[in-house]
């Protein structure tokens, strides 16, 4: 545990000690406006990827714990099947949400 805070701090100490690399002239603005909108299109891109690649991660865990549910106890498996369902739904559905925050960003 010591190791973990002695990193932690190092990490917040080194961050804390970029702060003035923040507070740059008002003349950079145009310069910032086009770097924006020149990456932010691709870091969009990027969150949608991670985001749909985690949303599959989390439906496959989903079907795989409905699976073995269902084959332990073969009488809930209607029940089961229905929750599964809505927990896919759920995933699928932030998954989208990145997808609106991606054309939005496109737009």
């Amino acid at each position: 545990m010591s190791k973990f805070r002695m990193m932690f701090f190092a990490v917040i100490g080194v961050l804390f000690a970029a702060a003035p690399a923040f507070a740059q002239a008002a003349a950079a603005a145009p310069d910032n406006e086009f770097s924006v909108g020149k990456y932010g299109k691709i870091a969009a891109g990027i969150g949608f990827a991670i985001a749909a690649g985690l949303g599959a991660l989390g439906q496959g865990k989903v079907a795989a714990a409905a699976c073995e549910g269902a084959a332990r106890n073969p009488a809930a498996a209607a029940r089961i099947q229905t929750l599964m369902i809505l927990g896919l739904a759920l995933i699928e559905s932030l998954v989208l949400f990145a997808l609106l925050v991606v054309f939005t960003k496109a737009g």
